[in-house]
């Protein structure tokens, strides 16, 4: 079997991170589900920029939506849910045959909302309910504001992507804020079938830190994070509270290794896919990662529950001096940063190709 398949058979979902009108099109992303155990599918303000800035496949589209008085924010997200509606169509089987744990796609709510509660929760509602599509997830940064809008709108029945995860501390803030939307629901009469995600940041760790550690310690961060926030999720899932949500049918709140593509080309193209291996989470991809694990991916168990090795490298990183709480804090004010830029880039590319249009 590919290690794609041995992946999933180990029971870690692999989602691709990338859409495009063309791939939509051209059956790529149909491709990547029917081939390589695609089950999922995520997006960012950064993708949606790539694609609409780097060819025409959109121009059609730009053209009716400008002729029906749309621009700027409220034309992009047209694009974004034409979209997204395709691809969460495309990934209904898998939905309806996991239960609704799986064949997710997602839609990130303007980057500019990240420190405004109330209107991150408006904006999430209006943009799940226009969709229309069960299998739609909202993304939600998972900073201090946007801890009670995760809350909020997990209550609301509105499934949620907690993204810019850094550290433990931020994966216990949206585990805490998805579990107590929950108990509301119980409170409420209402049932638990909601589901959700909360996507940890990995190679970012390593691009920030390595310059700082000797060599011996160089590009450990991102997986040494990623087995820390795996023993927290697991422990959080033991405790008594959670199972009393599960016993009423609560979906947990699955974490997903983001920003999982290599940055170095000295190491492994699929080093954080292979060193991320764990039942009952996510690992979403760039399309170059996921052809290079398909292709010569290897598999070396899944990673410990107890997360001793993680643990231990983190303690020697901070020993060489890095204070891990605060490069975590740093890379999730960079990380809505870079989203705000690449947010603010899409928005004058659309507005290039509209007045060029018009």
């Amino acid at each position: 079997m590919p290690a794609t398949a041995d992946l999933h058979a180990l029971g870690q979902s692999l989602w691709i991170d990338n859409i495009t009108r063309g791939f939509l099109d051209d059956g790529t992303i149909a491709g990547y589900i029917n081939d390589m155990s695609v089950t999922g599918l995520t997006s960012n303000p950064s993708i949606f920029q790539k694609a609409i800035a780097g060819g025409h496949e959109y121009d059609d589209a730009i053209r009716a939506h400008m002729q029906a008085g749309l621009k700027g924010e409220e034309l992009f997200f047209e694009l974004a849910i034409e979209d997204l509606r395709r691809a969460c169509d495309l990934f209904a089987p898998i939905h309806e045959a996991t239960n609704g744990l799986d064949g997710w796609c997602s839609l990130e709510v303007s980057p500019l909302l990240a420190n405004d509660t109330h209107s991150t929760i408006e904006q999430a509602k209006k943009l799940h309910a226009k969709a229309d599509r069960k299998n739609l997830y909202i993304k939600v940064p998972g900073t201090p504001e946007g801890a009670p809008a995760i809350e909020e709108l997990t209550f609301a029945g509105i499934p949620v992507n907690v993204t810019l995860i850094f550290s433990v501390e931020h994966y216990m803030r949206a585990a805490e804020a998805y579990t107590h939307g929950l108990e509301r629901r119980v409170d409420a009469g209402l049932d638990v079938s909601g589901c959700s995600v909360a996507s940890l940041f990995i190679s970012r760790w390593d691009v920030k830190t390595s310059p700082m550690l000797p060599d011996e310690l160089k590009d450990t961060n991102g997986l040494a994070i990623g087995g820390a926030c795996y023993k927290a999720y697991v422990e959080w899932h033991e405790t008594d509270r959670w199972k009393a949500l599960e016993q009423k049918g609560a979906l947990r709140q699955r974490l997903l290794f983001a920003s999982t593509g290599t940055k170095d080309p000295a190491l492994s193209d699929s080093l954080y896919v292979s060193g991320l291996a764990a039942p009952d989470t996510v690992n979403t991809m760039p399309d170059k990662t996921l052809k290079a694990f398909h292709d010569h991916g290897t598999l070396d168990g899944p990673l410990p529950a107890d997360g001793t090795p993680s643990l231990e490298a983190l303690a020697k990183i901070e020993a060489a001096g890095v204070d891990l709480h605060q490069v975590g804090e740093d890379l999730q004010v960079e990380g809505a940063q870079k989203f705000d830029d690449s947010w603010k880039a899409l928005l004058a590319d659309i507005e290039s190709k509209t007045t060029a249009m018009s």
